[in-house]
């Protein structure tokens, strides 16, 4: 990483099937790293997000545009950033691609642990003020185990998220600016470039593999450790299996690598200064909330001014930068890849919501879909270039119809999981009852299933529009060789912007 960046040039990416391995193993290697900082933020935002009902206020709302706004729109303002950061060295670079597949990762991630958050029943909050918890033992002892099942789930499917953009976070270009990374996206693009099929044909066979290695070797022990926090008073004989996690548990050497780190993680949730800080810090929190309308005058009076200050920056960049007349043409792009959004997440929620129930409250078929669902919501949109290509050309096809389905494909997968892991954590007690009354047909579905999975089902379907969104840029726009097929759209609008490096449109 520490290396010149015009390694990148003298050793450029090949078509050679020896270098597939290292290629992948390299693109899986920005992802994990990108899963941590995504874990990191979502921890930090959310918690912020559910103790002030100011900064919620502010938060959500931001995190809704923020998982809206396309990769493309990312990477071409921190490419920038980054290469000044780290000046002729390939760190630049990594790090404006490990950036790129945390957009892509994180935004899923961080509405699950919110809403977790939110949902977390009163008589654990009643347990931990029982227990003289502080607010940081709470944290990791109450909040993080409660929202654990849902939260791993999304870890599976942010990083399902990450392969799916994998080509726009290897493959940079922003005007003048080309860079490319030793990964397997890099290999899926140079092989589409040069119409290599059989090379498209090894990069989908090493995807596989990978997938299925960390699906077994990482993804399944993380499920199965995380149904322990399962909210119920009968756990059930349905929980979820992993051999992989009970070959962990009975191994020794595992035991010796992780006891240390168990060691220092205890050392730090016990330790006496970040205990007393958070109790000095909740009092101090309830002292300021017994003036709530002087705090709330100030509050309003501050957001009054950011907004009219950013109304007039706005109003003077649209006027004097961009002009109307761009500004409707724009208005006019987004509503049509809106309407795609909206028509596609409908779609989505009726193939997916029954198909999810089922496979929820199915542990043994849920093992099996697991890795299946994986590979296709990893399964890169560029891959299917070539097809989609064909299919149009010969057939003369409307491109704003056929190439609309190439942005679900991706997001769709948000939905499924979502709702995977909401039947999958319905109390058996629940269960139980409605066999015992006899509920069934849609007594069952409209009194039972659906207002148990909702939560989850929200929190679904926004990040599938915000991953809808995110995928216009590589669905509306397709390259197959030194040909190219667009539909009208916001998102071939901005990777259009963002090759002429046009920053103000």
């Amino acid at each position: 990483m520490a290396a010149p960046i015009a390694v990148l040039e003298q050793q450029p990416v090949t078509l050679e099937y020896s270098n597939l391995l290292q290629y992948s193993l390299r693109t899986l290697l920005r992802m994990l790293i990108a899963v941590i900082v995504s874990l990191i933020f979502t921890f930090i935002y959310a918690s912020l997000a559910v103790k002030s009902k100011k900064c919620e206020q502010i938060l959500i709302p931001l995190l809704d545009i923020l998982q809206s706004l396309p990769i493309l729109g990312y990477i071409s303002f921190t490419v920038t950033v980054f290469l000044a950061l780290f000046p002729s060295s390939i760190m630049g670079a990594e790090c404006a691609a490990i950036f790129a597949i945390f957009t892509s990762q994180v935004w899923n991630m961080t509405f699950s642990f919110y809403y977790s958050l939110k949902n977390i029943p009163q008589e654990l909050h009643d347990a931990a003020y029982i227990f003289r918890m502080s607010k940081w033992r709470q944290f990791w002892q109450v909040s993080v185990p409660y929202a654990a099942p849902g939260l791993v789930w999304n870890i599976v499917v942010s990083i399902s998220s990450g392969w799916f953009f994998v080509v726009a976070s290897e493959v940079i270009t922003v005007g003048n600016t080309h860079i490319t990374l030793p990964g397997i996206g890099s290999y899926i693009a140079l092989a589409i470039t040069q119409k290599n099929l059989y090379a498209i044909s090894s990069a989908i066979m090493s995807m596989s593999l990978v997938i299925i290695l960390y699906d077994q070797l990482l993804l399944r022990p993380l499920v199965a450790w995380s149904d322990r926090f399962r909210y119920e008073m009968n756990a059930g004989n349905n929980a979820p299996h992993s051999w992989a996690f009970n070959l962990f548990q009975r191994s020794l050497i595992i035991h010796k690598l992780f006891s240390p780190i168990a060691y220092i993680a205890k050392f730090i949730l016990y330790l006496p200064i970040l205990n007393r800080y958070s109790e000095i810090n909740s009092s101090s929190s309830n002292n300021f909330s017994n003036n709530p309308s002087w705090s709330d005058y100030l509050w309003y009076t501050m957001l009054g001014g950011i907004a009219c200050f950013s109304a007039y920056y706005i109003y003077h960049f649209l006027h004097y930068d961009i002009g109307w007349s761009e500004l409707l043409n724009v208005f006019v792009l987004a509503s049509i890849t809106m309407l795609r959004v909206v028509v596609l997440i409908i779609l989505a929620a009726i193939i997916w919501v029954p198909i999810g129930i089922y496979i929820g409250l199915n542990p043994r078929v849920t093992a099996i879909v697991q890795p299946l669902a994986q590979f296709f919501a990893a399964f890169p949109a560029n891959l299917l270039f070539p097809i989609v290509f064909i299919i149009i050309t010969r057939y003369d096809l409307n491109p704003n119809i056929w190439l609309s389905p190439l942005m679900i494909m991706g997001a769709q997968w948000y939905i499924l999981f979502n709702v995977i892991v909401g039947a999958s954590t319905i109390p058996n007690d629940l269960k139980d009852a409605t066999k015992i009354f006899r509920v069934s047909g849609w007594n069952w579905w409209f009194k039972v299933m659906l207002p148990a999975i909702t939560p989850y089902f929200i929190t679904g379907a926004i990040t599938a529009s915000g991953g809808a969104w995110n995928a216009s840029i590589v669905a509306e726009i397709i390259n197959f060789g030194n040909r190219k097929i667009a539909a009208s759209g916001i998102g071939s609008y901005i990777a259009e912007m963002t090759v002429k490096a046009d920053f103000k449109k």
